[in-house]
């Protein structure tokens, strides 16, 4: 994609296929709000564009190799940082965040779980969603986990991530994202660690 039509295309392009807003967030590394203004901007409808970038990361996840060198380097940074610390599971956030979580958990030797965030689900119309944690994956209960995502947009994901975490009464020790496009050192006071972090100048 080289620009906001070809994002608006996209976006219209995965609404033709079913995704929610939520989901269409997700497949182009963009907020909730943006992917709905791209939405309405298509509908030719007047709306102030939201502060956001999108982020292409299509190279690297076309290639098995490249996602896995990315992910020894996710692995790496979480093991520099928490050095003592006994990495039971993986958490991989839904959709993009699970290959990277796949190949870290198997290169720290951990378990892997997937969390479906509420993001998944969201529409305008709906309140009270929640995310949850899959059953056809690891037990999080009493386990320590780091949480593994491709991009940190809000944090918002990740903020509800450590607080299901906390309520399954897992220990998150700290979220592993490949970029973090909001600048931040923690969410909810545990650690964010990313490769790559975006800053604003304005």
């Amino acid at each position: 994609m080289r620009g906001i039509d070809d994002l608006i295309g996209k976006a219209m392009e995965l609404k033709k296929k079913g995704l929610r807003s939520g989901e269409i967030a997700d497949e182009l590394n963009v907020s909730r709000e943006t992917a709905t203004w791209l939405l309405s901007r298509a509908e030719k409808k007047k709306a102030p564009a939201p502060k956001d970038i999108f982020v292409n990361w299509n190279q690297i996840g076309r290639s098995s190799q490249r996602m896995s060198l990315i992910s020894s380097a996710l692995a790496d940074m979480a093991l520099e940082s928490l050095p003592e610390a006994n990495i039971e599971v993986v958490v991989g956030i839904v959709l993009s965040g699970i290959p990277f979580a796949t190949l870290v958990a198997e290169e720290l030797g951990a378990d892997l779980s997937v969390l479906h965030p509420k993001k998944q689900r969201w529409e305008p119309e709906k309140q009270n969603v929640k995310g949850t944690i899959s059953h056809n994956f690891a037990s999080i209960e009493g386990k320590k986990c780091i949480i593994v995502d491709d991009v940190v947009t809000s944090g918002s994901t990740a903020h509800e991530a450590v607080e299901l975490l906390g309520e399954l009464g897992a220990e998150p020790l700290a979220i592993a994202v490949v970029i973090d496009k909001k600048g931040l050192d923690s969410i909810v006071g545990v650690p964010l660690l990313s490769l790559i972090k975006i800053g604003r100048v304005e």
